[in-house]
């Protein structure tokens, strides 16, 4: 990497210029750009589709150590388009270590800039909210910044985009891979306890192996699937995936099937973008939040229990707080700012979550939730 002159640059959307040294892929990336306090699991961050059409600043000053594997990832390829860090990546000491972070970056298109002050960004988002930026990233550094603040500024909002559609498989596919393991890797589960059709609204694999390590037959459809055609597949319960953009966006259309699938009464676990979209299915209304919850350290209180544990979340909307419906109770809430991360419905097996309980990165204390569902599916709650 070229030290010296600027061979990347981040430009804001306020105006803001931040000069760097590029790695990765050469070329430009464009979207919403936040930031990401984890310490750990840069790979699993890159290739969550949560992160489609956003640029992730990572405070934690170093990447790359671990390398790159064939296993730390939660979709084919990564979603996030560009990523901003303190220093450039430092080479692989890792003995899962497949390729080094940048080759794997240019193979897949994914742009970075280090040699940011990475503290004073995420404090400038922290204060003035998320928004729109442009990184770019040239070798021999000829940029045009008039041109770039010109695209940042261009740039559409997050809110109002359906991108969950976007990233969702086009195709049903059936998922039978659970947790990975040092004694055994990705090994099968059993796949012979209960029946769970999971919507694809930008999945990470880990809801997939978390479902399939209690022995759930998993069988994941596309975003676009009528609620009829999930019914049709006899499933013992309803997952409701993770996924980018806007929920009321998105909710045009997926909004009515989801409100039907609960009307069955199946058990159903929302994530995420499938917390929020049961949410709007149950009459609970959505909201931009101010720069959102991007990391792995987020605590958060189980009001059914009091217990408090500590999640991995990633999501820029949350259901509105205030006077929700009839029948629907807050089981959840965070610590950092008392926003809703829990409900469910006082008279059906329904509950959602805003936060990931399969983690991936992030520590596993939420895990429970995955088992509070299978339980549900086979009649106990």
């Amino acid at each position: 990497m070229q030290a010296g002159r600027p061979t990347a640059m981040l430009v804001l959307q306020d105006g803001t210029v931040v000069p760097g040294q590029g790695y990765g892929a050469v070329g430009g990336a464009a979207g919403e750009i936040v930031f990401n306090t984890a310490m750990t699991g840069y790979q699993e961050i890159l290739t969550d589709p949560s992160y489609a059409g956003q640029i992730v600043t990572f405070t934690f000053p170093h990447v790359g150590n671990v390398g790159t594997n064939d296993e730390d990832v939660e979709a084919p390829k990564p979603y996030a388009g560009g990523l901003v860090t303190r220093a450039a990546p430092t080479p692989p000491a890792n003995w899962r270590s497949r390729k080094a972070l940048e080759a794997w970056l240019v193979e897949h298109g994914v742009v970075g800039i280090a040699g940011v002050d990475t503290r004073r960004l995420t404090a400038r988002l922290r204060d003035r909210g998320a928004q729109n930026a442009v990184v770019h990233h040239d070798p021999a550094g000829r940029f045009d910044l008039d041109a770039l603040k010109a695209a940042a500024r261009a740039l559409p909002s997050m809110t109002g985009q359906d991108l969950a559609t976007g990233v969702s498989s086009p195709q049903p596919y059936d998922w039978t891979i659970g947790f990975w393991r040092m004694e055994r890797g990705d090994a099968p589960g059993s796949n012979d306890g209960p029946h769970v059709v999971v919507l694809d609204y930008g999945v990470k694999r880990n809801i997939l192996r978390a479902l399939v390590d209690l022995g759930c037959r998993v069988t994941v459809v596309p975003i676009s699937t009528p609620a009829e055609a999930v019914l049709a597949l006899d499933p013992d319960g309803v997952v409701l995936a993770n996924g980018p953009g806007d929920p009321a966006a998105t909710g045009v259309a997926t909004v009515p099937e989801v409100r039907k699938l609960v009307e069955c009464s199946l058990p159903v676990m929302g994530i995420c973008l499938g917390h929020q979209l049961l949410g709007l299915a149950v009459g609970a209304p959505t909201e931009k939040m101010a720069f959102g919850h991007h990391g792995a350290n987020h605590p958060v209180q189980d009001l059914t229990t009091g217990k408090v544990e500590i999640t991995s979340q990633n999501h820029g909307f949350a259901i509105k707080d205030g006077d929700l419906p009839a029948g629907v109770e807050v089981t959840h809430r965070s610590l950092f700012d008392g926003t809703i991360q829990g409900i469910r419905l006082r008279d059906k097996p329904v509950f959602s979550i805003q936060y990931h309980p399969e983690a991936s990165p992030g520590p596993h204390d939420s895990r429970y939730l995955f088992r509070r569902f299978v339980d549900a599916l086979r009649g106990g709650a």
